[in-house]
């Protein structure tokens, strides 16, 4: 079932389709992003306002929802990102974003307590997906490949490996944080 995130209608039947599908909800990953990048002196504000309905406000009906339903032992698992660290010219919107997705992580985990939920975020570094590779030159991808001491990019199943480990058992006792999975970059 498919829901836009900053629809808070479309979010709460998400989370109802998932209760009569499964009896409940113990994992709620959120990933759904939109990248613009721009200077700030530049940023078109409807271009500005489309990436913050979908990264500030769609975490926070989805993570609101997950609040009222994850059930105990459960997960939330938000993604963030590692540019929130970095000073890279024209991502200020979307490092904004971000920094906001991570604030309401942690004051999440502060506001469930007592319940057994965990919720975290992992913040991938430049990872091989369609939203980090469109409109990205050959050398620009080069450059942020060769940031991490790996130099590669990151790939979608090293940022699942990190969300399986949150959202498992073994990451029971990890609350409140931001895991950077980032292969390094600073």
């Amino acid at each position: 079932m498919a829901a836009d995130v900053s629809d808070p209608l479309a979010v709460a039947a998400l989370f109802e389709a998932a209760d009569r599908a499964f009896g409940g909800v113990d994992v709620v990953v959120h990933a759904a992003a939109r990248m613009r990048l721009s200077p700030l002196a530049d940023f078109n504000l409807e271009d500005l306002d489309r990436m913050l309905r979908i990264n500030v406000l769609g975490t926070c009906i989805v993570n609101q929802q997950a609040a009222r339903r994850v059930r105990p032992g459960g997960a939330i698992v938000n993604l963030s990102s590692s540019v929130i660290g970095r000073v890279l010219p024209g991502y200020t919107g979307y490092a904004a974003s971000k920094a906001a997705v991570e604030a309401m992580t942690f004051i999440l985990a502060h506001e469930l307590r007592g319940r057994d939920v965990t919720v975290n975020a992992i913040a991938p570094g430049p990872t091989a997906t369609e939203m980090f590779l469109d409109g990205k030159s050959p050398e620009q991808i080069e450059f942020f490949a060769k940031a991490a001491p790996l130099e590669r990019l990151g790939t979608p199943e090293d940022i699942a490996k990190a969300v399986a480990f949150l959202a498992g058992p073994d990451g029971h006792w990890i609350n409140g944080q931001t895991l950077r999975a980032n292969g390094g970059v600073n």
